[in-house]
């Protein structure tokens, strides 16, 4: 699949698709089929099924777009339905409450197009994209600068607006661009400096403005710097080496989100939650990982209340041992009850 680059820095392409809709009845629910987009928005998707740690309750709407204007009629439908939105990726850095999610979700994962630039350099690619893939995928033209991102368990989208990283290395080093869609349905390619970057952060994490309160732009695609030239064989055995560490020292053997909390500097969250003992420590299904504390797995029928309850429990003992407090790094999204 192709989608156009806009002319220019920006350009609108917000025309009305709501205006005629026809909706089913099936044994699962709703589908609303908004007219001329070939993508149907269902009703009580559990989300479950799309998310790393295969836990949480259903989308009172879900659509996943596979076209750059399927995408903008979901945005525009949600709009003027006044709808709440949600923006879903892999789910791989995300824990989704029981009780569901209220509004539209609007997963990007299948948003993939990718075009590698010898002239440049440049990856070009879909929001939809999975990182993993993108990094065998240059490993295997032999252009080096994604060996580091083959154990990242997530697309592009959620990679650019989570400055996703690893072995001191992340998206932030190799971003050229990302061209994003605002709520007002206007394309617009925001450089590096203009996305904010810091530690598993950026500006795209926010609403664009007050205004748009609960609208973030969604990120279509990105354009990544590469440097092509190098023989695939020693690329791919850097990859590889990346892709043996990442499963001699990590859990993959049970659903997880993978680092649950940021590091602190000086320390690893990995180390403090280890040295306060909590390494197996379990609530319900959700056990901190033996492999590696700063993961929490599903040993199988977790609940999301678990993992939430786990996460807060490792914060107040990490909090009472070290005098530090954790920063999650996965994002939490949806209702959850705080003990207490």
């Amino acid at each position: 699949m192709k989608i156009s680059q806009a002319v220019g820095n920006v350009c609108t392409i917000f025309t009305s698709h709501t205006q005629q809709q026809k909706t089913e009845d099936s044994s699962d629910g709703k589908i609303i089929y908004l007219k001329d987009i070939a993508c149907a928005i269902k009703s009580q998707v559990a989300l479950s099924a799309f998310t790393s740690y295969k836990v949480g309750g259903a989308a009172e709407w879900y659509v996943a777009p596979d076209n750059l204007e399927a995408l903008q009629g979901s945005l525009e439908y949600a709009k003027e339905q006044k709808l709440p939105i949600t923006i879903l990726g892999a789910g791989s850095n995300l824990l989704v409450s029981d009780h569901g999610l209220p509004g539209l979700v609007i997963s990007t994962r299948h948003l993939r197009h990718s075009h590698f630039d010898p002239q440049t350099g440049q990856l070009t690619v879909g929001a939809g994209e999975s990182i993993p893939s993108l990094a065998w995928e240059a490993a295997k033209l032999g252009w080096q600068g994604l060996e580091w991102a083959v154990g990242i368990p997530g697309t592009v989208g959620g990679a650019v607006v989570m400055n996703a990283g690893a072995h001191n290395s992340c998206i932030a080093d190799m971003l050229v661009s990302a061209r994003v869609l605002s709520p007002d349905g206007t394309l617009e390619t925001l450089t590096h400096p203009q996305i904010g970057y810091g530690y598993r952060t950026s500006s795209l994490q926010t609403s664009e403005s007050p205004t748009d309160k609960g609208y973030q732009r969604i990120v279509t695609q990105a354009t990544f710097q590469l440097q092509p030239g190098t023989d695939p064989a020693q690329v791919l055995a850097a990859t590889k080496q990346h892709k043996k560490h990442r499963l001699t020292t990590q859990p993959y053997n049970f659903p997880s989100c993978g680092s649950v909390f940021r590091n602190p500097t000086p320390y690893a969250a990995g180390w403090l939650i280890e040295q306060t003992g909590l390494k197996g420590y379990q609530i319900g299904k959700a056990q901190v990982a033996l492999l590696h504390a700063n993961f929490i797995v599903n040993r199988g029928g977790a609940k999301a209340s678990d993992i939430f309850s786990l996460i807060r429990y490792i914060q107040q003992q990490v909090k009472e041992r070290w005098s530090i407090c954790l920063q999650p790094e996965v994002k939490m999204i949806g209702e959850f009850q705080t003990a207490g």
